[in-house]
């Protein structure tokens, strides 16, 4: 499996998990025992975005938090409308997850996609694209296709300058970003959210998301009345939630936070350059990879043939090859895939 940013759970996460798969974290009144499993996980999380008072809850992943940000900037932003009674908008690059095209329809906003360079957010698009009803500016800190990080202090001063807030998606990447010289963090702009996932390379059982917020404020706006359970609200967008999910966060992060995530990054970052300079050396255009996301130029009859022998491969929106080195890919797979890909040629 080399396209999937998901991974073996952590042994500690997979029991942490089986423990709690009856409970619900979306009731936390009655669930008080998962629901102090919450409040550990929202603090490992903002420890690992730089967010010294963290806000915010375990999700089922990246797309429900994502769509939170958006649901969140919508409703505070003049009740959902633009000055002149339009619709709001939200600004983000073209390399930015599908979840927020699901968000854009789903809560009626204009989804406006700006250009890349290099794979990262064009700040002079963004400049033009973002006005009085831009209600959130995203970027993105490990992209799904090349594993980019956004410009985001840029991006946020331009969001400030129309009145907007910011998101960061850094449900990928927020998990290895801590270990390298990227500039992603609450504590390296003035960002709002942010999307981080523990169920990727945080090595919890799936389903477990991280949305993060900066000002409770945008918990609040996100709030409904729950008469009928024993807690009065609910921000989630879900309404039952895994306890499973919340538990192996915490326990996955108690194994590996910080020692033994960044032995993962630096596995990965090394495996990564490795697989690079092989294709390369093969004569295969290569993408040089930022974060370990690996993408190269293959013939579609040879992508089809590994396919076919069984390898999980992917294509970017180009049509590169797409390897993600998580950290169940090991060199010795990517051995034995080049050793396919060798025979196949």
């Amino acid at each position: 499996m080399l396209s999937s940013m998901c991974t073996e759970p952590h042994p500690a996460a997979r029991r942490a998990a089986e423990r709690f798969l009856a409970t619900n974290p979306g009731d936390p009144a009655s669930y008080p025992a998962v629901a102090d499993l919450e409040t550990q996980a929202i603090e490992y999380l903002g420890e690992i975005a730089g967010l010294e008072t963290p806000d915010g809850y375990v999700a089922s992943g990246g797309t429900e938090a994502n769509i939170q940000a958006v649901r969140a900037a919508r409703n505070l932003a003049r009740d959902g409308t633009s000055a002149d009674g339009e619709s709001v908008n939200v600004v983000a690059p073209e390399s930015a997850h599908f979840s927020f095209h699901k968000a854009a329809g789903l809560l009626d906003v204009e989804l406006r996609l700006v250009p890349t360079e290099d794979g990262k957010a064009d700040l002079t698009a963004v400049e033009a694209a973002v006005d009085e009803g831009t209600a959130l500016v995203v970027g993105i800190a490990g992209t799904t296709e090349y594993g980019r990080v956004d410009p985001i202090g840029e991006l946020a001063e331009l969001a400030r300058s129309v009145g907007a807030r910011t998101h960061i998606d850094a449900a990928w990447g927020g998990f290895l970003l801590p270990f390298s010289d990227h500039e992603w963090t609450f504590a390296d702009a003035p960002i709002d959210s942010m999307t981080i996932d523990p169920h990727k390379v945080g090595r919890a059982a799936i389903p477990a998301g991280g949305f993060l917020v900066r000002d409770r404020a945008l918990l609040d706006a996100l709030a409904v009345e729950t008469p009928y359970l024993e807690s009065a609200s609910q921000a989630s967008l879900t309404g039952t939630r895994s306890g499973a999910g919340v538990a192996s966060t915490v326990a996955a992060c108690e194994a590996l936070w910080p020692a033994g995530y960044r032995e993962n990054y630096e596995r990965a970052r090394a495996n990564a350059e490795w697989l690079a300079g092989e294709l390369s050396e093969r004569g295969f255009p290569v993408v040089e990879p930022e974060l370990p996301i690996v993408a190269a130029d293959l013939p579609q009859d040879l992508f089809e043939t590994l396919r076919e022998a069984g390898w999980r491969i992917s294509r970017t929106g180009r049509g590169e090859l797409r390897v993600v080195c998580m950290p169940h890919v090991t060199r010795g797979t990517l051995g034995r895939f080049l050793a396919d890909l060798d025979s196949y040629r």
